[in-house]
């Protein structure tokens, strides 16, 4: 426990200002935007999330996902591309917290706080399929091609596509609380080792 809390707070003896004024830069960006996000509502807003900057980079990894998985099924390759676009920010916020660079596994929190958020249309699209898919058309136009109407529907949950929607964006919306939260606690403990000479 003493490990894993000394990686999540650990401060430099000495703060670089340049370094400092960068990340403080970086925290305030994540806040104005994620607060933008969590203001959203995926079902009024679902084109605003859909056309964000982020969606077109969950979207190359949710799409890369289906690749990686395919070799373990069908259930683990329609899973996959959501899989993936979550595990990718975990991964990179893991490998921060190891090199020893919590607020960059801040950053990748909140990545992967926005990247549920990005989920939460598509999957409350899943009963209707009115969503546009990438290949174009919607998957009410192409039966077979939307990962969550073949997910719920394969355990008879369609009916239910709000309420994991609702749970997606809900997971999102803490995730960014706790990025918020966890960068301020670093930057008042980087400011208070700020190398003022």
């Amino acid at each position: 426990m003493a490990w894993i809390l000394e990686r999540l707070l650990y401060t430099e003896e000495k703060v670089n200002p340049f370094n400092y004024a960068g990340r403080a830069l970086v925290y305030l960006g994540i806040v104005v935007w994620g607060w933008y996000f969590i203001q959203l509502d995926f079902v009024r807003d679902a084109d605003a999330l859909g056309g964000s900057f982020m969606h077109r980079i969950n979207l190359v990894f949710h799409e890369f996902g289906h690749a990686i998985f395919m070799p373990f099924g069908w259930f683990i390759t329609v899973i996959g591309g959501s899989l993936w676009q979550l595990l990718i920010p975990l991964l990179l916020a893991g490998t921060f917290l190891w090199k020893k660079n919590p607020f960059g596994a801040v950053v990748c929190t909140w990545w992967m706080g926005q990247s549920f958020m990005d989920l939460a249309p598509y999957i409350d699209d899943a009963l209707i399929q009115q969503m546009q898919l990438l290949g174009g058309g919607t998957g009410s136009d192409s039966p077979g091609k939307h990962d969550w109407n073949q997910i719920l529907g394969e355990y008879n949950m369609l009916e239910r596509h709000r309420e994991f929607a609702t749970l997606a964006d809900n997971a999102g919306t803490m995730l960014m609380l706790v990025a918020f939260a966890w960068g301020a606690v670093l930057l008042w403990r980087q400011f208070r080792n700020l190398d003022r000479i």
